[in-house]
């Protein structure tokens, strides 16, 4: 018997199947509590390659829901953490740890290095980034978001519709796991979804799960879904930025107050409330960059100035305070 005889024996599988996820390069975006599940199947089924993206440190709070790392991982960095645990699962596949964070200054070519990307992250900046960049070069995205004891998993990109395209406004709820709290069996049931989402796509599954989205409350036990395959492109949309990205003749503004972030985005940058925005002249303005941590009160922001009237407009989520 060798590792991939069970999965071998499907007929979806077998011999040429087993070799396509054997050449296959899977992107993880997060290694927390969708990736864990997300990488634990896809380096069992043999994955070629699996590179691992997150720039966080394994804590205690996390493992209730993170079963991938242990008390000894405390204080690691998740993705070689992550990575030293899966080589010994499977030191037949290859992993490439970066302990670094998703942004658009390297979305680009770590999506180009990718076959499938897995959108595990915990920011919703980070998720529309990578749609935008999937989007772009065609590349198929599983993306998926848990919370509490529900969520959704969707296959966008690739040919079908981008996240955009199906949540095309901010979200009006900023709750994290930090804050709202999750359970640790749904988020894993999710990112094993993905998984198999994942795998689904890289072995051709008929019907494509691309242009379809699930949903799942696992405290009623009730599961939905409809295909979006048809759903159209936002006509407008206003895309995150690296601060590499920005140009001498932005104006730049900094929505958090100096008590929040003493230091500004960048140094030239104008501090001003969102709720200041509205009776601001920005007339001399070429593009506006709006900066917050997540990107969220940049996103309702940018909603703001589009009403007025304004169309070059940028954001940024400054994740590094």
């Amino acid at each position: 018997m060798t590792r991939y005889d069970r999965q071998m024996i499907l007929p979806d599988v077998g011999t040429k199947g087993q070799e396509r996820l054997q050449a296959a390069h899977v992107l993880v975006v997060g290694a927390g509590g969708l990736g864990c599940p997300v990488m634990q199947y896809l380096a069992g089924a043999g994955v070629g390659v699996i590179t691992i993206v997150d720039p966080d440190v394994v804590e205690e709070s996390n493992l209730h829901r993170q079963p991938l790392y242990s008390l000894a991982d405390v204080g690691e960095s998740k993705a070689y953490a992550a990575a030293a645990r899966l080589h010994g699962y499977n030191p037949e596949v290859e992993l490439r740890a970066l302990n670094v964070a998703l942004d658009p200054s390297n979305a680009s070519e770590l999506v180009a290095q990718a076959d499938v990307i897995v959108d595990a992250a915990d920011t919703f900046a980070a998720s529309y980034t990578l749609s935008d960049e999937c989007y772009l070069q065609g590349k198929p995205l599983i993306s998926a978001s848990a919370l509490g004891t529900s969520g959704y998993l969707g296959g966008f990109c690739g040919g079908a519709p981008s996240l955009r395209a199906v949540f095309p406004a901010p979200t009006t709820n900023s709750a994290n796991c930090a804050s709202a709290g999750v359970l640790g069996p749904s988020v894993g049931t999710i990112g094993t979804l993905q998984a198999q989402m994942t795998l689904a796509v890289l072995l051709g599954f008929s019907p494509n799960p691309l242009g379809r989205l699930v949903t799942l409350d696992l405290r009623s036990f009730q599961f939905g879904g409809f295909s979006f395959a048809s759903a159209k492109e936002p006509e407008r949309y206003t895309p995150f930025i690296s601060l590499q990205d920005l140009h001498q003749d932005d104006m730049v503004i900094e929505l958090r107050d100096i008590c929040e972030t003493p230091q500004a985005t960048c140094e030239r940058a104008v501090r001003l409330l969102p709720e200041d925005l509205a009776s601001h002249n920005f007339s001399n303005a070429k593009r506006i960059v709006l900066c917050c941590k997540t990107g969220l009160r940049a996103w309702r922001s940018a909603e703001i100035l589009h009403k007025k009237g304004h169309t070059n407009l940028a954001l940024i989520a400054d994740t590094r305070s």
